[in-house]
């Protein structure tokens, strides 16, 4: 049924030929800790991205960071035995040739819903045993034979669906589908496992949070397994799962110091416990020690007390209370909720002096967040955001996609005077912002903003602008270029004043304020925008008609009122 392939006929990098019956040996796939594939190996011509080297280092520019980690212990020390074992593939993990490989399907087994291609490879024999197992449930893992596949044994496990509400109930139970099939494959004496993602699109589990979950359980896992396992072959099969993948490993698996001391700062805040588990302080069983033992007294004859009083002599509530923790009752409250609350007990704190507040700009309410609180709380936000349908949101022209700047820069254009507040449910709104700057905030782009008429409508406060641009988090502030902020008038000029005071100095000082469209136009060519009729209605009453390109449906509509 398969042969395995020479090495001549082998792209680079381990990748399959162009049969889909090849097979690809573990040696022919780049070893995660080889140097030299860190930067001699090459994709194809397949993919344009992947025209640089195979793993190039994503720490490299991060020299700047040694000074803020002196003093700090790294939570993944270099283990070059540990990286020995761990592989990096573009392509689908049953190609390989190695002990078993890893199915993500669902709890029936079911071919429909399993990872594509896999049954078609294996034959049908595979359908067949499937369907004796009985199901499998969401964490856990099943092992059958691999029938016409090069591997030995298939480990189907089962992935959680994602909800934002539950999302660490999903991080643990996708922890534990890794965890079961490295557990599985150490029970059925096998060594060398083949894993693709596992997580879908239809799950709705946002990809770079499932990364790290799978990379730091297997680190975990090795470091007490690393004599029973011999290798560890990630696999993926789109680009974006490959570029996360080349981003995380040399957090999880360094491979000199240098690696070390960064993934130190860039490392998420909770990277789980001694399993790679998520850890819910809420959750934990805190146990006091014991009391000292006081030197033994002789007996002391009970005191007799009346019949009646019996049943009411309890012991101190005190003597109790002293050991237990009243968070081990508590239940974790949803993270944006508590946030929320954080929120207001700071502002709170704050009420007795805010100048922000005193100056008519609103409550800015709630402490800074971290680098990885702002990711989590973006990743969470995104998840949502891309299971809702927020059509309704989508038809109120508020936000919506430009072309491009004169340098090329993509443009998100926001209209002012469509930000109706008394109609318009701010965080189905913050969802639908989350979800459509999600494109561009990758690289370098521009926002450019109509504040025409906007005067005349009610505008959030500072407090929700600042919490606006955590949930964009720090790339947007990071990639955004210049904010064209047309027609400002004295108001919005204070209110932006205000926002690089007490919100993001950074990001508001990239404001570019432009008088007329013809101004914009030099930073925006007009073919790229699509700009509202009140808009030119708008610069022709302020301006006087100097300098200003008129809309030509407004010059028909005069002429046709004209006749």
């Amino acid at each position: 049924m398969y042969s395995p392939v020479s090495t001549a006929t082998t792209t680079r990098g381990g990748e399959p030929t162009e049969s889909g019956d090849s097979v690809v040996t573990i040696d022919q796939v780049p070893r995660w800790s080889d140097a030299e594939q860190r930067l001699s190996l090459e994709y194809g011509n397949e993919d344009p991205s992947f025209s640089n080297s195979y793993f190039p280092d994503p720490l490299a520019s991060a020299s700047s960071t040694e000074s803020s980690i002196n003093g700090m212990v790294s939570r993944f020390p270099v283990d070059h035995e540990i990286n020995s074992k761990i592989y990096l593939w573009r392509g689908q993990p049953w190609n390989l040739e190695v002990d078993a490989v890893v199915n993500s399907t669902n709890e029936n087994l079911d071919e429909a819903h399993s990872s594509p291609g896999l049954h078609a490879a294996a034959g049908p024999g595979l359908v067949e045993e499937c369907a004796t197992l009985g199901g499998c449930r969401t964490g856990m893992a099943k092992v059958t034979n691999a029938y016409d596949l090069p591997a030995r044994r298939v480990i189907h496990t089962v992935g959680p669906k994602y909800a934002v509400k539950y999302h660490t109930a999903a991080e643990n139970a996708l922890s534990h589908c890794y965890r079961s099939c490295l557990e599985l494959l150490i029970e059925n004496g096998l060594k060398s496992i083949a894993m693709g993602c596992i997580y879908t699109e239809a799950k709705n589990y946002p990809r770079e949070p499932a990364a790290h979950v799978a990379i730091r359980t297997v680190r975990r896992f090795l470091e007490k397994q690393k004599d029973k396992i011999t290798a560890v072959v990630f696999c993926t099969t789109t680009s974006s799962d490959t570029e996360i993948y080349k981003r995380l490993l040399p957090l999880y698996f360094p491979r000199d110091k240098h690696e070390e001391e960064v993934a130190i700062s860039k490392l998420p805040a909770d990277v789980g416990d001694e399993n790679g588990e998520t850890i819910i302080d809420e959750r934990k069983i805190r146990i006091k020690p014991l009391p000292k033992k006081t030197a033994s007294r002789p007996p002391q004859a009970p005191a007799e007390l009346p019949t009646g009083d019996v049943g009411l002599v309890r012991r101190n509530s005190h003597y109790l209370d002293s050991y237990l923790d009243p968070a081990f009752m508590s239940l974790i409250k949803d993270p944006d909720q508590r946030r929320k609350e954080q929120w207001e007990k700071t502002a709170q704190a704050q009420s007795g002096w805010n100048c922000a507040k005193m100056l008519g700009f609103g409550d800015l309410g709630g402490p800074p967040l971290s680098a990885a609180e702002e990711y989590s709380l973006h990743s969470r936000y995104l998840a949502k955001a891309n299971s809702l349908n927020l059509s309704e949101i989508a038809e109120m022209k508020i936000v919506y996609r430009g072309g491009v700047d004169s340098e090329g820069r993509p443009v998100m254009v926001v209209v002012g005077a469509h930000f109706l507040l008394r109609c318009l449910d701010l965080e189905r709104f913050v969802l639908y912002v989350v979800k459509e700057f999600e494109p561009l905030i990758q690289k370098s782009y521009s926002i450019v903003y109509f504040h025409s008429a906007a005067s005349l409508q009610l505008q959030p406060d500072l407090g929700w602008m600042r919490r606006l641009q955590q949930i964009l988090g720090r790339k947007h502030q990071r990639n955004l270029h210049s904010i064209y902020v047309l027609h400002p008038t004295f108001h919005l000029k204070a209110t932006i004043f205000a926002l690089q005071l007490f919100v993001d100095n950074v990001v508001w000082k990239k404001v570019v304020y432009v008088d007329r469209l013809l101004q914009l136009f030099k930073y925006v060519p007009r073919e790229q925008l699509t700009i509202p009729d009140f808009v030119f209605q708008h610069d022709l009453e302020v301006n006087g008609g100097k300098g200003l390109i008129v809309d030509p449906r407004l010059l028909n509509r005069k002429e046709e009122g004209g006749e």
